[in-house]
C-alpha cells in the first residue's frame, strides 16, 4: 500500500506527470526535459529528484549531462499503475503535446552541442567580468 501512495504522491504535481509520461517513451538527457517543460535546469532537476526518490526512475551519467529512464523492472502494482497512467493520458492534448516537441527537441540533439566558448582575456580572466574588474581597481584606487 505504501508503494501506491508513495506513486501518487510523487504524481500528485503536474510537471512530475508530465516528466513520467516523457519518460514512457524512453531515455531522456535532462536538457530535453528542460526545453520540451520550457523550465530551468533547476525547477526540472527538483521534480526529476522526486521522482527519483520515489523509485519510478533511475539516472545516468552522460557526459555533462544526466539522463533519465523509467526504472526496471518496475514491481507489481507500481508498473500496473504506471502502464495504465500511460495508456489513459496519452490521448490527451498536453500529453500529445509533449510527445511532439520531444520529437522536435530531439531531433535537435541539444547535448551533443558543444558548450559556449569563453575567450580568455590577456589577464587571465573571461568575459565581461574583466571589464567590470577593471572598473572596480580604478575607483579602488581613486578612494586611496
Amino acid at each position: 500500500m505504501e508503494d501506491i501512495a508513495q506513486i501518487y504522491k510523487a504524481l500528485s504535481e503536474q510537471m512530475r506527470l508530465r516528466i513520467l509520461m516523457l519518460l514512457t517513451h524512453g531515455e531522456l538527457c535532462v536538457c530535453d526535459l528542460m526545453a520540451v517543460l520550457e523550465e530551468p535546469q533547476s525547477k526540472v532537476s527538483r521534480h526529476v529528484a522526486y521522482l527519483k526518490n520515489s523509485g519510478l526512475i533511475k539516472g545516468r551519467r552522460v557526459g555533462t549531462w544526466m539522463h533519465y529512464f523509467l526504472k526496471e523492472p518496475l514491481e507489481g502494482l507500481v508498473a500496473a499503475h504506471v502502464e495504465f497512467l500511460k495508456r489513459e493520458l496519452s490521448g490527451l492534448d498536453w500529453a500529445r503535446d509533449d510527445v511532439e516537441k520531444m520529437k522536435e527537441v530531439q531531433a535537435k540533439k541539444l547535448c551533443e552541442a558543444p558548450p559556449p566558448v569563453t575567450r580568455k582575456r590577456a589577464s587571465g580572466t573571461t568575459g565581461t567580468a574583466a571589464a567590470g574588474m577593471a572598473g572596480n581597481k580604478g575607483k579602488r584606487k581613486a578612494n586611496s
